[in-house]
């Protein structure tokens, strides 16, 4: 069985604290949802510690703006905006089709919560397991060959404590036989962002690929608007650049060399949990991490992404 991986960081460190010490000079990252909150402390903390950073936006103007704030902030010029809609697999395939070069460090971090009616992509998909899984899932298998380039990439895939509400209900992931539910859809999209690690992982860990995946906490951002804010306790909340903390630790961490296919919360590991926890929803489902799930779910995305 393998050893729960623990770190000197907790529930209060910073994306800076993690980094503190590390050198990224030379490597070049993605940060998807980097326009605010917890991807925006993600990109700012990668660049400065000397990642070239690329910022994947719906608006380039708006993008621009915020790589050039950046860059500012961090003293390093190599922060760029590059158009991107994850809701639409055509332009995931125009951004996937641009790149160039090899990539070290892919967090996808993107995400919409809770979208009170039944919304669908422009492929037919609903919305929140559109934009959530399947287009981080397309970006990330186009994008293979520039990670395999990197020799030693990770791949960060954001999830959420959200997850221990429902598993991927692999027969019908788009809601077309059974009622829309705006919470469960999104605990769904969680889910499959776990499992994502976890195949990935199992995949390509001997291209020296590895992907885990984050819970950040709860910070309070744009993600919440239709649910009126955060909903669990003060004491709970963290800060962006707390909630940055666990993303940059599982991108760039030497702390995580070898380290794959996992879950990590508060900066480490957390433990695999078969029954839906009665307080403040901490671990691993089972579920999220079982590798014939995940296997499923990436045949069947292959299938709808292609």
């Amino acid at each position: 069985m393998t050893q729960t991986l623990t770190t000197p960081f907790g529930f209060a460190s910073t994306a800076d604290d993690v980094l503190a010490g590390v050198d990224l000079t030379g490597t070049r990252a993605v940060v998807t949802g980097a326009a605010s909150g917890v991807g925006r402390e993600t990109a700012r903390a990668l660049a400065r510690a000397g990642a070239a950073v690329v910022l994947p936006v719906r608006n380039v103007e708006a993008g621009n703006v915020n790589a050039a704030e950046i860059a500012r902030s961090t003293g390093n010029p190599e922060v760029t905006a590059a158009p991107l809609d994850l809701a639409d697999l055509t332009s995931v395939r125009e951004f996937v089709d641009a790149w160039q070069g090899p990539l070290h460090m892919l967090v996808n971090n993107a995400g919409i919560m809770a979208l009170p009616e039944l919304t669908r992509t422009p492929q037919g998909h609903e919305m929140q397991f559109g934009v959530n899984f399947l287009g981080h899932f397309a970006l990330t298998v186009g994008l293979h060959d520039a990670l395999s380039r990197a020799d030693g990439a990770r791949i960060v895939s954001v999830s959420s404590n959200a997850h221990l509400f429902a598993p991927a209900v692999l027969d019908d992931l788009d809601c077309h036989s059974r009622p829309y539910d705006p919470i469960g859809a999104y605990a769904e999209s969680k889910t499959a962002n776990v499992l994502l690690a976890v195949e990935a992982t199992r995949r390509w860990a001997g291209e020296g690929i590895l992907a885990n995946a984050v819970h950040p906490g709860a910070v309070a951002t744009k993600l919440q608007k239709y649910m009126g804010g955060l909903q669990s306790p003060p004491e709970l909340h963290k800060t962006p650049a707390q909630g940055a903390a666990t993303s940059v630790l599982v991108a760039a961490s030497p702390l995580l060399t070898g380290v794959g296919g996992r879950y990590f919360e508060d900066c480490n590991e957390a433990p695999v949990v078969r029954e839906r926890p009665t307080g403040v929803p901490a671990g691993v489902a089972a579920y999220a991490v079982d590798p014939e799930t995940a296997e499923r779910l990436w045949t069947i995305a292959t299938d709808v992404a292609s």
